[in-house]
């Protein structure tokens, strides 16, 4: 367990934020972001779903006063790994986005990126509480 930095707790919270408005836009609006990006509605619909998930662990874990360091660093894992896959989604071929999808792609990507740093920065600020004896 870590004493979180508030350096920490408010990168989480702004994850949170914003993974929340993003899973949002993408569950509800997936039949009007699919013509424009080229991107299929099943994808992005499912891709708000996952971000549900997301948004209420990383929520909850930023309420916390105490903080499993293991929690934080799945967290920081999971957005590198979704900054990777993004920006595989764009070379594999697997989707064929317009312009717009793929600077939504990207832009998202460079976002959870950013996030993930922000974490590990404030990860790195946070305290592991001494024992007592």
């Amino acid at each position: 367990m870590i004493h979180p930095s508030p350096f920490l707790r408010r990168a989480l919270q702004i994850d949170a934020l914003f993974s929340g408005v993003s899973a949002l836009l993408l569950v509800f609006s997936a039949n009007i972001l699919a013509p424009m990006t080229n991107l299929p509605d099943g994808f992005l619909r499912n891709t708000g779903l996952v971000l549900v998930a997301f948004v209420l662990g990383v929520g909850y874990l930023a309420t916390r006063e105490m903080m499993p360091k293991a929690a934080v660093w799945a967290v920081i894992a999971i957005n590198a790994v979704w900054t990777i896959d993004s920006i595989a989604l764009l070379v594999s071929g697997w989707l064929s986005p317009n312009l717009l999808g793929q600077v939504f792609i990207v832009m998202q990507a460079i976002a959870v990126g950013v996030f993930a740093e922000l974490e590990f920065i404030g990860l790195r600020k946070s305290a592991d509480p001494v024992a007592v004896r």
